[in-house]
């Protein structure tokens, strides 16, 4: 995972000598390849100890790791600019949808930048083998929630999405061990989908979360985390670029399972070609 992709990621929970650290990690990067720990501290105006514990929270164990992945970082950055910056009031159409392309493309690459192949294989093994599925979320995590269930239902997997929290908390009460929780929440703390995992975790059930890269009450409670991201600066996207992050992992997912389950292909074969008889019909 690059560096960069991990500073931006993390930018909303850093402390306010991280968040020095990190703003020069992202305009000056190539400085850093000739500073030691203690001169970037210098020039940055924070103590030295900041700087390792940055590091630290980036998942490297010191500076001369951190310091390697901003090299390398820096080498395969992409050498064509794409086009970034916030839809404004009086944007052209034109403009409007090249930012919002660019915005859901940049937003794309970094959720799958953030995501290990390994997570993605655990959370394909373990919806292939529950039981029962509740999936939860709320405002537009629910949404993505909903087309998720509707395209495991598809393969023969039994998932329930529900909006409301306090039937979500209900039904978490009645799982067990051969059960799963997917949890979908952009910030990782929304209280409700924390009440159902601190639940469904009680009853000895998975869970898996799809949250904001880093820690937070709902993924550091998952047995696989998978990350989505959303460009934070355009507040007024914020929204429309969660769900696209969001969507982006349930559709990995739902294709990794087709692929790797003849049951499922076979079953969803079948669901379709029912359908498509009813409209040829109707």
């Amino acid at each position: 995972m690059s560096t960069f992709t991990k500073i931006k990621a993390l930018k909303g929970s850093l402390s306010s000598s991280e968040l020095k650290l990190a703003k020069f990690a992202l305009g000056s990067s190539n400085a850093i390849r000739e500073l030691s720990s203690q001169e970037l501290a210098n020039v940055v105006g924070v103590s030295q100890s900041s700087v390792v514990k940055f590091a630290q929270k980036l998942g490297y164990k010191g500076y001369p790791a951190f310091k390697l992945g901003i090299i390398d970082a820096v080498n395969t950055v992409p050498t064509s600019n794409t086009l970034h910056g916030k839809i404004n009031i009086n944007d052209s159409f034109s403009q409007m949808s090249d930012k919002l392309l660019s915005s859901k493309v940049s937003v794309l690459n970094e959720t799958q930048k953030l995501n290990d192949e390994k997570a993605f294989l655990a959370a394909v093994e373990i919806l292939k083998s529950s039981k029962r599925i509740l999936i939860c979320g709320l405002g537009g995590s629910a949404l993505v929630g909903k087309d998720f269930s509707y395209k495991l239902q598809k393969l023969g997997i039994l998932a329930i999405e529900e909006p409301d929290a306090h039937v979500q908390l209900a039904f978490a009460s009645t799982l067990s061990d051969n059960d799963l929780v997917f949890a979908i929440s952009e910030s990782g703390s929304t209280k409700e989908i924390i009440n159902v995992v601190s639940q469904a975790k009680k009853n000895h059930c998975k869970v898996i979360s799809i949250t904001r890269y880093g820690s937070n009450p709902i993924s550091d409670l998952a047995d696989v985390k998978l990350y989505s991201i959303a460009d934070e600066e355009s507040a007024r996207l914020s929204s429309i670029l969660a769900r696209t992050a969001q969507e982006f992992i349930i559709d990995i997912l739902f294709i990794a399972i087709t692929q790797s389950s003849r049951q499922g292909r076979q079953t969803l074969e079948k669901t379709n070609s029912v359908v498509a008889e009813y409209r040829r019909t109707s």
